[in-house]
């Protein structure tokens, strides 16, 4: 039944992370998901972690400063810098992990998203660009893949209730 394009590739020549991804959800509901905090705490974490946002500001120039926790109460703090939004179409933001005082940790990765929608499913394509290969390597090596596979599913799975709304 579940025929939604997931491709992803890591690509160390050029230290950058792809990943299209399908939801069968309107692009107004998906674009939501990401922009919107009350939302992204909802599936922004691999299970049985979860998202909690101190700060969101989603305009250019503005910032999201949130933590992973996990059910132990450690936190993974990371701030997201929004560099350019264009509604409803694409976002980009500067990632880096960062300590609980919102001191980066760098080099970060650029996220550059961008969302499209055809016959009411949305597809999501992504690029994470890394400064450093290590840094990338750091990232793949952490679990990134299935981490950000199992976050996505949240997310899949959260669209399903939100869309019955």
């Amino acid at each position: 039944m579940n025929n939604l394009l997931f491709d992803f590739t890591v690509d160390k020549t050029t230290k950058t992370v792809y990943i299209n991804r399908e939801f069968d959800a309107e692009l107004s509901l998906v674009w939501d998901a990401f922009t919107k905090q009350e939302i992204l705490d909802q599936w922004w974490a691999p299970k049985p972690w979860s998202s909690k946002t101190k700060v969101m500001n989603f305009e250019v120039g503005g910032r999201r400063f949130y933590a992973m926790e996990s059910p132990e109460g450690v936190e993974r703090w990371s701030i997201q810098k929004y560099t350019s939004i264009s509604p409803k179409t694409n976002f980009k933001l500067l990632n880096a992990f960062a300590d609980e005082n919102e001191i980066p940790e760098l080099p970060g990765s650029e996220w550059d998203l961008t969302f499209s929608e055809q016959n009411g499913i949305t597809k999501l394509s992504a690029s994470i660009y890394n400064e450093s290969l290590e840094r990338l390597e750091k990232m793949i090596e952490m679990g990134f893949k299935e981490g950000f596979t199992m976050t996505l599913k949240s997310l899949e799975d959260l669209l399903a209730t939100l869309s019955k709304k």
